[in-house]
């Protein structure tokens, strides 16, 4: 017997296979009878049952990914980031941390956490959004096995040197060798299963640029650790080294891919007004040449740049600008817009502060460890807390977020915490208020716990059993 096609469309995981390709025919024809049930024949329901069993599976796959970014966020990267400010504070010296605990600390949290969140939103939704042919689903958990042990891998040996010349490159070769898989499988040499091939919108070559970000960030790592495994006292990047490459990992790599899915999905989700293109592909080229200026120690250039390419991308994703439309905050709290827009001042913040700290190269520590903070919490992290409260339910089995009010107050926190530690670490670094040392360690616990709130939220929706919603990709659908 056959299966009714009202009965498929209004499944969980029935709307999450429209983003295949079913919906025209599912609701053609569900729309010609009016809602009444169709039966179909044995060999349409075999292939809804592929599809829906493949959802299935890319869903099991993503909530891997993101449950095991959110252990990185909270061990191995907030928990030791917490731990190192309170020795700071205790001895109101900068220095009088290992950089190699630091290092491991900002590792797990790009890498371990964010990196990890990216490649699993990326095996899942750009085949869909580009409508590609099926990968094979072994490649997905392969760069996920290889990634994390990559990962790990890299932070235990920086913070236990044991046998770190050996371990230390190999760490650094098992992520290449992952994102080597991620980007073979859906990298942009793959055609649509649609036939015809269409012009790359802006956001395709943003992303892009963001995924050559990631690549010349892992091939600096390999030579780097290679080098110190042959030639280096210990397995932390030297200072000049580590700075150049901080903006390659975070403006080069972060920063674009987060500007390529926010003007994807958010002019949909926050109704703003149409993308301003040209302009963003203006942002890209300002900002790449501030990653490049960066990289050849042109520092006085760059910050100029990246300052440039934050505002033009404000500019040209209209976040500044009223809405044209009323927000999709369904599902969320209806704070969501506000904090997608002030995560992108934290973004001109962060490049105004790296201004400011270029004026006085040797004596501005405070400000260019504010400047990073402001970047990496202010915009990154509360850009990924807010979209990915928005998206990542839905992506995971069409589920709906636990608590809005959770994200309301890991937003909150967090936004709290930040303004507390970039101002304080301006103050405190610089000497121009010896109180500031004792707000540092309030900064970190309040931090501490929006991360915290924010790892519940998205455990406990995944714990959830899937409900009826529209998958949000249908929205996106050409």
């Amino acid at each position: 017997m056959g299966l009714a096609i009202w009965d498929f469309c209004h499944c969980g995981w029935g709307a999450g296979v429209l983003c295949y390709g079913w919906g025209t025919t599912m609701e053609t024809q569900a729309r010609n009878t009016s809602g009444k049930p169709v039966w179909l024949d044995a060999e349409t329901k075999s292939a809804m049952d592929r599809a829906i069993g493949r959802e299935k599976a890319l869903s099991v796959m993503l909530m891997t990914y993101i449950l095991t970014g959110l252990v990185f966020m909270l061990l191995p990267g907030t928990f030791l980031g917490v731990w190192n400010l309170l020795s700071i504070s205790r001895l109101q010296a900068a220095e009088s941390i290992s950089p190699g605990w630091s290092q491991a600390h900002g590792h797990a949290q790009i890498f371990g956490w964010v990196a990890t969140f990216i490649l699993g939103i990326g095996f899942y939704s750009i085949p869909k959004l580009r409508k590609m042919q099926p990968f094979a689903m072994w490649r997905g958990w392969a760069c996920w096995g290889i990634w994390t042990t990559g990962v790990l891998l890299r932070w235990a040996v920086t913070i236990w040197p044991w046998h770190w010349r050996e371990l230390l490159p190999l760490s650094a070769l098992l992520e290449l060798v992952a994102f080597a898989i991620f980007f073979l499988t859906i990298g942009p040499a793959h055609a649509s299963a649609e036939g015809a091939r269409k012009p790359w919108q802006a956001w395709i070559f943003v992303v892009i640029v963001a995924t050559a970000g990631l690549l010349a960030t892992l091939l600096l790592q390999l030579f780097e650790t290679i080098f110190l495994a042959r030639r280096g006292a210990s397995p932390a990047f030297p200072s000049p080294f580590d700075r150049r490459y901080l903006v390659v990992s975070t403006w080069g790599f972060l920063v674009p891919m987060v500007w390529g899915f926010s003007s994807r999905w958010l002019p949909v989700f926050l109704g703003l007004r149409p993308l301003r293109p040209a302009l963003l592909l203006a942002a890209l080229v300002a900002n790449t040449a501030g990653v490049l200026a960066a990289l050849v120690d042109r520092f006085d250039l760059a910050v100029f740049l990246l300052l440039a390419g934050g505002v033009c991308a404000g500019i040209a994703i209209r976040f500044f600008e009223p809405s044209e439309k009323k927000p999709k905050t369904s599902g969320v709290h209806p704070s969501f817009p506000f904090f997608v827009r002030l995560a992108y001042v934290w973004l001109v913040i962060a490049a105004a502060l790296g201004v400011w700290a270029r004026q006085d190269p040797s004596g501005s520590a405070g400000i260019w460890g504010a400047s990073r903070h402001a970047l990496t919490v202010g915009f990154i992290a509360a850009m990924v807390f807010s979209v990915g409260q928005r998206i990542l339910p839905s992506f995971c089995g069409m589920r709906v977020l636990a608590s809005p009010k959770l994200m309301f107050a890991g937003l909150s926190l967090l936004m709290t915490g930040c303004v507390l530690r970039v101002s304080c670490e301006i103050l405190a670094y610089q000497g121009y208020a010896g109180w500031a040392w004792a707000v540092l360690p309030v900064s970190a616990l309040i931090e501490m716990t929006a991360v915290t709130l924010f790892a519940v939220n998205l455990a406990w929706t995944f714990a959830r059993p899937p409900i009826v919603v529209q998958s949000p990709l249908t929205q996106f659908a050409e």
